[in-house]
């Protein structure tokens, strides 16, 4: 089947599948305390996701990059890729830090819910643009590796994105809005990508391993809006800001953390991706 209509079928299939796992917790007629409940597990899956799919996946593609294209020195060569995993995964967190900073000086920390979305945006642009770099390397595994891999992500996240949006109270429309933006934005990036790279940039993609450092960089971005926004958020139920943002004095605030349900919750959705992918040989 030809390249360019493989990457035009995988798209449209990120796009749906992404909006119809985020839509479920809008169909679902939930009280306030099973909302928490989901929102809950949402968290934890987006924490699993990042750990047991992503970085995995993201280490896997860069060394096999490297092995296609530095066979010959083992050695030198991987502790180089060694050093490019943690950079990759600092540059994203910290990239997202400073996006949520510039945001919350904006906002002045009213809309709790932008930086979330953004975040994840950003993260499933990175992802697309690892779809569109595999796609360029005219590999049809490595490109339904990638394909596999971001999909086992997006669902839980477009899931723990309108379960977190849900809690905070936001209008079901803006949800929506959020959705369509968060599903629209991997196919997007994954098509400018593949389409905006000329020959010579395609074989530039392929010799610093794009794929694998496209995946480490969105990783941060996702533990940065799970660990700083989302958990503190549950854990700190009725409070009226962030656990980072100064807190109003006198203002109530309830640091009774997470009842045995919701921890149990959290644990489940945090393991359940790396049981999705027990026994997903490649």
């Amino acid at each position: 089947m030809d390249q360019t209509l493989v990457l035009w079928i995988l798209a449209v299939v990120m796009l749906v599948g992404s909006y119809v796992a985020g839509s479920l917790p809008l169909v679902m007629n939930l009280s306030e305390d099973k909302l928490q409940l989901v929102s809950v597990l949402g968290a934890g899956l987006l924490v699993g996701t990042a750990l047991a799919v992503i970085i995995p996946e993201g280490i896997r593609a860069l060394f096999s990059g490297a092995g296609s294209v530095d066979a010959h020195t083992p050695a030198t060569g991987h502790a180089d890729l060694h050093g490019m995993i943690g950079v990759s995964l600092v540059l994203g967190f910290v990239f997202m830090l400073l996006v949520d900073q510039c945001s919350t000086r904006r906002s002045g920390g009213k809309e709790k819910s932008v930086t979330a979305t953004i975040g994840l945006v950003v993260h499933a642009a990175a992802d697309g643009v690892a779809l569109g770099a595999a796609a360029t390397t005219s590999q049809a595994d490595v490109e339904v590796i990638v394909f596999l891999a971001i999909m086992l992500h997006k669902a839980p996240a477009a899931f723990g994105l309108v379960s977190f949006l849900l809690h905070e109270g936001v209008d079901r429309k803006k949800i929506g809005r959020h959705l369509l933006v968060f599903s629209l934005s991997a196919p997007c990036l994954a098509l400018v990508t593949y389409f905006g790279i000329g020959k010579e940039g395609r074989e530039t993609l392929s010799n610093v391993n794009a794929t694998g450092l496209a995946m480490l960089f969105s990783a941060g971005t996702f533990l940065y809006v799970a660990t700083v926004h989302v958990l503190p958020e549950l854990m700190t139920r009725n409070s009226n800001s962030y656990s980072h943002l100064p807190v109003v004095e006198g203002a109530p605030i309830s640091t009774s953390g997470l009842k045995f349900k919701e921890i149990l919750a959290l644990v489940i959705g945090s393991f359940l991706p790396a049981l999705l992918t027990t026994g997903h040989h490649h």
